[in-house]
């Protein structure tokens, strides 16, 4: 990285296919360090060759680690579930998220490759930077911390609250830039207008942990503060994505692969139709292969306009699992996905479950062309029972009838 660069470094603008050759080469050695360092992983993908592994289609054929797995996998093997690879005593800094969840951090300057992110919202070597983001057990503000001082930019570890206080600083210390949620951005810029607090200063923001909606970029851009944009990551993951000042979508990070797969599954969608985020991080202490994430997204066609060529995303679109209690038993997107299994002719399908309380209809919604075959609809209400243990219909509708969201299961139900 350069200072007067736009870019934070060359791997931002190479060409798709330099990107994607070099992922798929170092793929085998991260699944070989996973099975030979990490003895959790070693139970998770016994059998697998790293070798083979070489190609996204190599890649969907391995099992999915879903997030709503570790909290087992952590308490059965403790603190990390064998997944890392070196012991805690050796990390950064080991970290509790609800759950609780363990995390664990690496000993590189920039250990959860923030640092991408805050380069693409403009903050350079010699910059302010005032954290808001909490920095009690939970890694986000240290994620931001860590990535700006590898720049070269002095942070002030502000934390959540104590408004009046923040805005005091921002005064004595003026800060280039805010980093924290959108909501507590906003929070403070009412409260110096309401104190007449000068904060004029604060000419960017880089949010996370919550939606920002136009109107709400708009807002911030109206007192002041000309550039607000967006990253997305995780506490297992580090940073996933970011945006540009293109603003349109995410933009991967480079040390990633990225699939979209349907939920309850591990089977890649295609690209454009919405599903559940599955991350693979070559991360050497915590490596995650296939790490299901449980937050939907979509895949934008093209690169951004800002002249970065990774594939990019249509940010957080919701969560992927939409397990549902119906007539006192759980479904879940994974036996949807079962009784797809049973019935390929069926390409698109959502379990809709309506009725008021106490009184649960459920009915599998399938796209098709024209009339069914006969006994389709009856083999397919079979199918529900067996694997969901419940009564389900059939309904047939058009193709393309269906809504891009992601949902395996639609709670249509009324509360009132």
């Amino acid at each position: 990285m350069t200072s007067h660069s736009t870019y934070y470094d060359e791997l931002e603008t190479r060409a798709p296919e330099a990107r994607e050759g070099a992922l798929m080469a170092r793929l085998p050695g991260l699944i070989a360090h996973a099975i030979g360092d990490a003895p959790g992983w070693a139970r998770l993908l016994a059998g697998v060759d790293p070798n083979q592994v070489t190609s996204r289609k190599a890649l969907a054929r391995l099992p999915v680690l879903r997030k709503s797995d570790l909290k087992a996998l952590q308490e059965a093997a403790p603190p990390f579930g064998e997944l890392t690879t070196i012991v805690p005593g050796r990390m950064g800094h080991v970290y509790m998220s609800p759950g609780p969840i363990f995390d664990a951090e690496g000993t590189g300057s920039d250990p959860w490759r923030t640092a991408r992110a805050l380069w693409a919202a403009g903050m350079r070597p010699g910059h302010v930077i005032q954290n808001c983001f909490g920095y009690h057990l939970t890694p986000g503000a240290w994620m931001v911390d860590l990535a700006a001082r590898h720049i070269g930019c002095a942070v002030i570890p502000a934390g959540i609250g104590q408004t009046e206080q923040q805005l005091e600083v921002i005064r004595m210390l003026k800060p280039d830039a805010y980093v924290g949620t959108p909501s507590f951005l906003r929070i403070m810029i009412e409260k110096s207008r309401e104190l007449g607090a000068d904060i004029s200063n604060l000419k960017r923001a880089l949010v996370a942990a919550e939606a920002l909606p136009p109107s709400l970029r708009q807002w911030f851009k109206d007192q002041g503060v000309q550039t607000v944009l967006q990253w997305y990551g995780t506490a297992d993951l580090g940073l996933v994505a970011y945006e540009s000042e293109a603003l349109e979508g995410m933009i991967l990070d480079e040390d990633l692969i990225l699939e979209i797969v349907r939920p309850g599954t591990g089977e890649p969608v295609a690209d454009g139709e919405v599903g559940e985020i599955v991350i693979t991080s070559f991360n050497q202490t915590y490596p995650m292969i296939r790490f299901g994430t449980g937050d939907l997204s979509a895949v934008l066609p093209g690169p951004s306009p800002c002249g970065r060529t990774n594939v990019r995303i249509r940010g957080w679109m919701g969560r992927a699992d939409q397990t549902t209690k119906v007539r006192g038993m759980f479904v879940q997107p994974g036996q949807v996905a079962q009784v797809l299994l049973r019935h390929p002719q069926i390409k698109r399908a959502r379990l809709v479950i309506t009725g008021e309380m106490a009184n649960d209809a459920m009915a599998l919604h399938c796209e098709w062309d024209g009339a069914p075959p006969a006994g389709l609809s009856e083999a397919l209400i079979e199918s529900i029972r067996d694997l969901t243990k419940l009564r389900g219909d059939v309904a047939f509708v058009p193709v393309g009838s269906l809504p891009n969201d992601g949902k395996v299961i639609e709670d249509a139900r009324k509360y009132e």
